[in-house]
């Protein structure tokens, strides 16, 4: 295990180290080639950022307007019946949206439902089986300019949806 703390440890300095030489043997200017890329960065977060923005605001809105709640309570009267928690259906709503939101909503199973209650395994499972489609799409997306995506949002929501699904269901077959 020591062996790979090393590695772990060593592995980035290396890769930065091997990046410089790489680029010194090639006669590249290392320096000047680093402060364009910082500059297209820049233009880069500040072309995404309303896309990000615009998805903080409507998470942060709809918590805060107890409309993830009352989902939240109408959807648990039918999946109550099914053995499904109440309380994952908010982690497989919000986790297209907001990695952070997911994170604070999973908190907040912790606390209420305890670590190895099934609502966390579950939790917990959905967390990783699905992936914050619209964040992803609108940095991607907003990076390069795309305005029309197409079927892109809807088969990305529809994988989605089948990891929340298989995620239920492995959780539930061995629990």
């Amino acid at each position: 295990m020591e062996a790979v703390n090393a590695v772990i440890q060593y592995i980035i300095p290396v890769f930065v180290c091997f990046t410089l030489l790489y680029g010194f043997a090639r006669r590249v200017p290392i320096y000047d080639s680093f402060i364009t890329g910082a500059k297209e960065g820049f233009g880069i977060i500040l072309s995404i950022f309303p896309y990000v923005l615009a998805i903080f605001l409507m998470v942060k809105t709809f918590r805060a307007s107890g409309a993830l709640d009352f989902l939240q309570g109408a959807v648990g009267r039918l999946t109550q019946p099914l053995g499904i928690p109440p309380e994952v259906f908010s982690v497989a709503l919000i986790k297209p949206f907001s990695n952070a939101a997911t994170l604070s909503i999973f908190t907040d199973i912790l606390k209420a439902t305890g670590p190895d209650s099934q609502a966390s395994t579950m939790a917990a499972v959905i967390m990783g089986s699905a992936e914050t489609t619209f964040y992803v799409l609108a940095v991607y997306l907003g990076a390069v300019g795309i305005k029309k995506s197409g079927y892109l949002a809807p088969v990305c929501l529809l994988a989605d949806a089948v990891g929340v699904i298989i995620a239920i269901t492995i959780v539930r077959w061995l629990t």
